[in-house]
């Protein structure tokens, strides 16, 4: 048995980290071999450009791939919703674990939810996909907010609220998990009012497409349900030509909600329809396109891919693209 241990690349932020080395733990379980995280920064933490203007898709993802493809590392980690949705040939995603919570979450002041922050309440987030949401649901709502763009890290932006800059922050369910610190949220979103990120709560495992022994072993972390619903949901952004900073929101889940059902081991049911929404808006929310297809669960990638890409298309017909002019060029 080859006890050499395996190079797992990974940003160095806190929550990168956290997540790097739980995966750490699972390959070290499934292949009984050491691993060690090599942390790497990429242009994404290092910039303090707005992530729409320096391009959104793929910044926190190059250099990790490039340490895969030159070799400095075996395998590397990333949070799926930064990943382009083109797929290099040269690399394989070689495992996309049980998703964790999909859903955003609100951190506010005095343990507020969201409809109960007061008229004018300051929310930050640095995505146009949660801003075009909430505003579209406050428009609906009667309810008076104003989105403010930030950036940073979770530290960062919960720090907004507790020096009082702002009333809340919108943050997602899964990394506030995956560092433990979940006991902060004042209020979960519900994704009939805020859609997440296309693959947002799960992760993705990748290695170079020739490791044919890695990626054999890597597999026994794969979840068959979170790879078919995240690459419907990849499927939709790509057809929509939309990069990972444009405002789409996307979930494929399988009704009904309970857990038990959706792993298929409750009282032996077996989930056989998979429900994919998806959601184009333009930030301020004055207009949104949001719609759902439910249709048998996919058992090929390329059954997947065509569930994503149908939506997209009843999307575009109802004017999906011409409120997505909000790319940087």
């Amino acid at each position: 048995m080859n006890d050499k241990p395996l190079r797992l690349g990974t940003r160095r932020s806190r929550l990168a980290m956290a997540q790097s080395g739980q995966v750490a733990e699972a390959v070290r379980r499934v292949t009984g071999r050491p691993v060690e995280l090599v942390e790497i920064t990429t242009y994404g933490d290092v910039s303090r450009e707005a992530l729409a203007q320096i391009g959104g898709t793929g910044v926190f993802v190059t250099a990790l791939r490039e340490a895969l493809l030159r070799g400095e590392v075996d395998f590397a980690v990333h949070s799926l919703k930064d990943l382009p949705t083109t797929q290099p040939a040269e690399l394989v995603l070689a495992a996309i674990p049980e998703r964790e919570d999909p859903r955003d979450v609100i951190v506010a002041r005095d343990a507020l939810k969201f409809t109960d922050l007061p008229p004018g309440a300051r929310i930050g987030t640095g995505s146009p996909r949660r801003m075009a949401q909430l505003n579209a649901y406050a428009r609906a709502h009667g309810l008076d907010i104003a989105t403010v763009a930030i950036r940073g890290n979770v530290d960062t932006r919960i720090g907004y609220v507790r020096d009082g800059e702002l009333d809340a922050v919108v943050l997602a369910a899964a990394g506030l998990n995956r560092i433990g610190r979940s006991d902060e949220v004042t209020d979960f979103l519900s994704v009939d009012t805020v859609l997440p990120a296309p693959g947002q709560g799960a992760l993705a495992i990748e290695c170079a497409a020739d490791q044919a022994e890695l990626i054999a072993a890597l597999a026994a972390l794969d979840d068959p349900l979170t790879r078919a619903a995240v690459t419907a949901e990849r499927s939709l952004l790509a057809a929509l030509e939309a990069g990972c900073s444009a405002p789409v929101g996307a979930l494929a889940d399988l009704p009904p909600h309970s857990a038990p059902l959706e792993r298929g081991d409750a009282d032996g049911q077996i989930v056989k329809e998979m429900r994919l929404r998806g959601v184009v808006g333009t930030t301020d929310g004055t207009a949104l396109v949001q719609l759902s297809t439910t249709g048998p669960v996919p058992q090929t990638h390329d059954q997947a891919l065509a569930l994503g890409r149908e939506l997209a298309t009843e999307m575009l017909a109802q004017g999906a693209a011409g409120l997505m002019g909000e790319r940087a060029h």
